[in-house]
């Protein structure tokens, strides 16, 4: 039976700089998430916090009631990130068998396979690998290892339009043949909108958004037309940010419609994605015009 993994007000500060700010959220067995924030949000150090590799200082990370810092929980959570934790002479083969070390059961044959569809060999060095073709063997290994939570930091860091479908057809498959808890943290929110179920969203150092990507999408709104019939449709609703075009302004509304409001022949309303959406979110600040 997998845990729940509760990650409680946790904040964290290099020095004087304050990286995450009272961050609370749960992570539930066999769902997929996206880890969303815009560059320099924490999202890497909160995984990195999550994943015993630094310490919080406040606030504590634990699978049930247990604390994320012993063997047996360690066991159960894998990170892969941008750092590069490997010394030089290791080859893709060693990397599994480390895997295999430290988690058991990993899963050679998947891996073997995985790897012809991104062109690489078990016997290549990593170190003389490119950029995309670390990121190609480290997401084989990530899908293939025998933990209950695996985070991907920038999975597709460096993949090609073509190996970046590979990737998330195998991030599918692997899900579906051993379902487990996967988050993902990406700038690609277009790509991954499909793959993920659930949105956590960090701003600000604190966490701005934690609900399912359905529930949040159908709050998330382009309302169009004239200038006055828009400002009179969208008047005390949630308004992000607005776009004009001549005399035609598109407000982005992130609220519920209201029921009983009279909308106008000339006013048209249509969905955000989730890319989108998460612009307007986090750009605060910025021109609500621009």
């Amino acid at each position: 039976m997998m845990e729940q993994l509760k990650i409680s007000q946790v904040t964290k500060k290099f020095g004087r700089h304050l990286i995450l700010d009272d961050v609370s959220f749960t992570l539930e067995p066999a769902k997929i998430y996206g880890l969303l924030g815009r560059n320099g949000a924490g999202k890497s150090t909160l995984l990195n916090i999550i994943s015993n590799r630094i310490f919080p200082t406040a606030g504590s990370v634990k699978l049930d009631d247990q604390e994320v810092n012993t063997d047996q929980t360690l066991g159960k959570i894998f990170l892969i990130g941008e750092d590069n934790l490997y010394y030089k002479q290791v080859k893709i083969n060693q990397m599994f068998d480390l895997a295999d070390a430290a988690y058991g059961n990993f899963d050679y044959k998947n891996a073997e396979r995985m790897l012809k569809r991104f062109s690489l060999e078990g016997t290549h060095k990593f170190t003389k690998l490119s950029t995309g073709q670390k990121t190609a063997a480290k997401v084989t290994l990530a899908l293939n290892v025998s933990a209950d939570y695996i985070f991907l930091d920038e999975p597709v860091l460096g993949l090609d339009a073509n190996y970046r479908e590979v990737f998330y057809q195998e991030l599918i498959k692997s899900y579906q043949a051993r379902p487990r808890t996967i988050v993902l943290s990406t700038h690609l929110i277009d790509e991954i909108q499909r793959l993920i179920e659930h949105v956590i969203l960090i701003n600000n150092q604190q966490v701005l958004v934690d609900t399912d990507v359905e529930e949040l999408l159908r709050k998330a709104y382009e309302i169009s037309g004239p200038v006055k019939l828009v400002d009179q449709y969208t008047e005390g609703l949630n308004v992000l940010s607005t776009e004009d075009l001549g005399n035609i302004r598109t407000a982005h509304v992130f609220d519920k419609l209201p029921e009983g409001r009279v909308i106008p022949d000339q006013v048209q309303i249509g969905h955000t994605d989730l890319q989108h959406l998460f612009i307007y979110l986090t750009n605060e600040g910025g021109d609500k015009n621009d």
